[in-house]
């Protein structure tokens, strides 16, 4: 099939690549020319592991090329609207201008009978609203609602083999057209649900409200964890052999970030209100808070550590993404520790194997050094907060010989405690006894 991707960020780029590789013709389309000569040239502006390697397959077999021009889209039988909904900024509700943008361009080159295709994160509601705007502008085209579920880290297996896919349709032309793109995938057995609009945009928000909740709820198990002397991770362990709670999700430390979970959960939060049910996810509202206050923990924990006062003091901080596997730093609790303990007057080396370069852009501030190594050379107190496996498998003895003095704090709780405290360390973790 003949098919546009609208927006070339993290999800749409990885989508374009994808499609292409199940042997769809795509044209990529985004209004920033650096990153598309960037993508065009086989290049991914962004960490993702596996993406630069089908980006290239996808470009060598010539069904993948990338535009600033919306006419290139005009021959299109699907169009994928793959924009960002960022949080706005003096409120909780979601930015809709770009997602309006895609589709208002779209409406004068979609062709009758084209279907655009909405990925993108919005409040319930938005896909009605977009159908009646480009009725308005005088397009036949079909409109679906087709979420996405990526993981940063994993997006590409998550968009070749997903768990599963949702329409959310309003004609059987569009489930046509859906099951038509996604031949392959639904021939592999994956489970396909066709709903209508509002519910396909809720299995999104509804998701990433159920996720953002269990993080949250084991980061409250934790608070009262360190008031009681018990084991947040030994309690997640116990409680999550029941096949009711699950142990995935339920990992506690500094809490979840990045571009969506922390955005979607108050977009949610904000589009309830505006539909006068704002106490039927009040809870969210608490779910915020509990993730924000671990970040606080983490730093409260760095003052005790250093007996008061972390002023002056030669601080390592391990990690700036959001999460292992990215570049992402938005909202990333582990850049929001280091620029809080800089903040206290602390001299904060920090490192992340991919997300140096993010982080300066948000806060330059920072001290910012290459490796590991660097950032513990003489420091009085290490602190992990993003969990690459290269600092989960820091040896103790070696890293205790680099710093000042042997003093740990592992914000996600992956650390073998008893390895570092015989190595000499005052090892302190989340919610940890």
């Amino acid at each position: 099939m003949r098919i546009s991707v609208i927006g070339c960020g993290y999800l749409g780029a990885v989508h374009a690549s994808a499609m292409a590789k199940l042997g769809h013709d795509v044209v990529g389309i985004d209004t920033d020319a650096e990153k598309v000569a960037k993508l065009g040239s086989g290049v991914a502006p962004f960490f993702e592991p596996g993406l630069p390697e089908l980006l290239a397959e996808s470009l060598a077999t010539g069904r993948l090329r990338f535009s600033t021009d919306i006419g290139d889209a005009a021959d299109a039988q699907v169009h994928f609207v793959a924009v960002g909904t960022p949080q706005l900024p003096y409120s909780d509700g979601a930015d809709l201008r770009f997602v309006r943008g895609a589709f208002d361009a779209l409406a004068a080159v979609a062709a009758p009978g084209s279907l655009i295709v909405g990925k993108s994160t919005v409040p319930v509601g938005t896909a009605a609203e977009l159908e009646e705007r480009m009725r308005r502008a005088g397009s036949d085209a079909l409109l679906a609602w087709n979420p996405e579920f990526l993981r940063e880290g994993f997006a590409v297996a998550d968009t070749l083999t997903p768990d599963r896919l949702v329409y959310g349709v309003a004609d059987e032309r569009a489930t046509d057209l859906l099951d038509e793109v996604y031949a392959q995938i639904l021939d592999a057995g994956t489970p396909r649900i066709v709903t209508d609009f509002a519910t396909a945009e809720l299995v999104k928000t509804a998701a990433n409200a159920f996720l953002a909740t269990k993080i949250s709820f084991i980061n409250a198990m934790a608070e009262i964890a360190e008031a009681t002397g018990a084991d947040v991770t030994t309690l997640a362990d116990a409680i999550g052999h029941d096949a009711r709670i699950g142990r995935r999700f339920l990992n506690a430390g500094i809490g979840f970030g990045g571009g969506c979970l922390p955005k979607d959960i108050r977009a949610f939060t904000a589009r309830a209100e505006e539909l006068g049910r704002a106490e039927s996810v009040a809870f969210l509202r608490q779910v915020d808070a509990i993730n924000l206050r671990r970040r606080e923990r983490a730093v409260d924990l760095a003052v005790e550590m250093l007996d008061g006062s972390v002023f002056e003091r030669r601080i390592a901080v391990l990690g700036l993404t959001f999460k292992p596997q990215s570049d992402d730093t938005r909202d990333s609790p582990a850049l929001d520790v280091a620029a809080r303990l800089h903040g206290l007057g602390a001299r904060v080396l920090a490192t992340d194997p991919e997300g140096i370069e993010n982080a300066r852009l948000r806060h330059p501030q920072l001290e910012y050094v290459a490796t590991a190594s660097e950032a513990l050379a003489d420091a009085e107190l290490v602190v992990l907060v993003t969990e690459w496996p290269e600092y989960r498998e820091l040896e103790p003895d070696l890293v205790a010989g680099l710093m000042a003095s042997a003093r740990v704090i592992d914000a996600r709780n992956v650390l073998d405690p008893a390895a570092w405290r015989a190595a000499g360390f005052a090892y302190r973790g989340l919610g940890r006894s």
